[in-house]
């Protein structure tokens, strides 16, 4: 499959839901920015697979990623991240949404399950009342929050070979 492929609009992403409703397959959303794509990135996206049939990722926007992260990001443009993490095995759609967090596109995709990185507890996730709303559940999944792409940044640890 092509990666470009797996990455699609609200209302294709939707269609293609409904194909796998209709197969009765659990649908996962899972979301961030996904700046500099890293093993703790891996970790969350491969933890999120294991809680359904299908996973859909969310890639904040250039403008959504900009206010949550500030100033110099995103390093990548949108298009380029939604591509990266589009080629990962564990992926099945990637979309692109503008807010600074997930709620309004878990109220149109109505996920069976949204999953949230180590960083946050089930009672912490932004989103975790949409979810609850639309009959979904939250699972925390991937491994200790170890990694961060700020503190990489921080650090200097991308520029290193």
């Amino acid at each position: 499959m092509d990666t470009r492929s797996k990455i699609l609009s609200l209302d294709a992403l939707r269609q293609r839901l409904e194909e796998h409703r209709r197969r009765n397959q659990r649908i996962v959303l899972a979301n961030g920015c996904f700046d500099l794509l890293h093993v703790g990135h891996i970790r969350y996206l491969e933890g999120a697979r294991h809680e359904g049939d299908v996973l859909v990722v969310g890639i904040n926007s250039d403008a959504s990623e900009r206010a949550l992260k500030g100033d110099g990001r995103p390093i990548l443009p949108a298009p380029a991240r939604a591509e990266l993490v589009a080629a990962l095995a564990a992926v099945d759609y990637v979309i692109i949404f503008e807010e600074r967090d997930a709620g309004a596109l878990l109220a149109a995709l109505r996920p069976d399950v949204h999953a949230k990185g180590t960083d946050y507890t089930s009672s912490s996730v932004p989103e975790r009342d949409v979810v609850l709303q639309c009959g979904g559940r939250v699972e925390i999944v991937g491994d200790p929050k170890d990694h961060s792409t700020t503190e990489m940044l921080r650090r200097g640890e991308w520029q290193k070979s």
